[in-house]
């Protein structure tokens, strides 16, 4: 069997990357695959960074990634920024879009938000249209093939749904969950005889108190609503707080 490790959103969470990567050493999987944004939001940037260089073997880029590395120039993009070096900078600008790939026949097709853009965002709750045309090539981002399964992430919350028999499956997020308070990664099995798969989502607990301490000791913009994130599970909108 070919046996992958998904993971995606890890968002410069330290404790959380550290808790998963335990988990995937105790099950012995190697082939670890992220599906971007390893930045922005957490407080630990590079040290997340230099564990993904370390230990991945595949990564796409986030709009996170693309965003500190300097697509967009908001304060929670510059914070980041400002903490990688130059040379990372230019490893997250230059990540791939996308992934696709042979597995008994039949082809997958990963992604970090979406097959139409690194903004463009699909939803579960996303047109037949638009969930279909997510499996279609685009040239324009290098997928050229008619997808039979596409992978994604950004939504932060883990998704498994048939598309006109087609899986649709969102791997959740490892460090800023928005379905639950507990990290998430996606194991993916193939047999290579046969387009057979098993997908299996994974949660675990982590040291959520020491992130929480490392984020309240940084300087990082945006503290307290990524501080309610780790302990609702519940998305905090971002906006600049003025005269605090």
């Amino acid at each position: 069997m070919i046996r992958l490790a998904i993971l995606a959103d890890l968002h410069a969470n330290l404790a959380a990357t550290l808790a998963v990567h335990a988990d995937l050493q105790r099950r012995g999987l190697t082939d670890i695959w992220i599906l971007g944004d390893l930045v922005g939001k957490g407080p630990r940037p590079r040290e997340v960074l230099d564990w993904a260089q370390a230990h991945a073997t595949r990564v796409i880029q986030g709009n996170w990634d693309a965003r500190v590395a300097g697509a967009t120039h908001r304060p929670q993009d510059l914070w980041p920024r400002s903490r990688l070096t130059p040379a990372q900078l230019t490893y997250l600008g230059e990540l791939p879009y996308g992934i696709e790939e042979q597995f008994g026949g039949a082809w997958w097709r990963f992604v970090h938000a979406s097959s139409r853009g690194l903004f463009h965002r699909l939803y579960p709750h996303s047109s037949l249209h638009d969930q279909l045309e997510a499996f279609a090539p685009n040239a324009q981002h290098g997928l050229t093939q008619h997808a039979d399964a596409l992978v994604y992430a950004d939504m932060h919350e883990a998704l498994l749904l048939d598309v006109e028999g087609r899986p649709l499956i969102n791997c959740g997020s490892v460090g800023n969950p928005l379905d639950s308070t507990l990290p998430c990664y996606l194991i993916l099995e193939f047999d290579p005889h046969s387009p057979n798969h098993t997908a299996t989502f994974v949660r675990l607990t982590y040291d959520r108190d020491e992130e929480i301490s490392a984020a309240e000791a940084s300087d990082m913009p945006f503290t307290r609503e990524y501080v309610a994130e780790l302990l609702t599970g519940a998305y905090q909108k971002r906006r600049a707080r003025t005269g605090e």
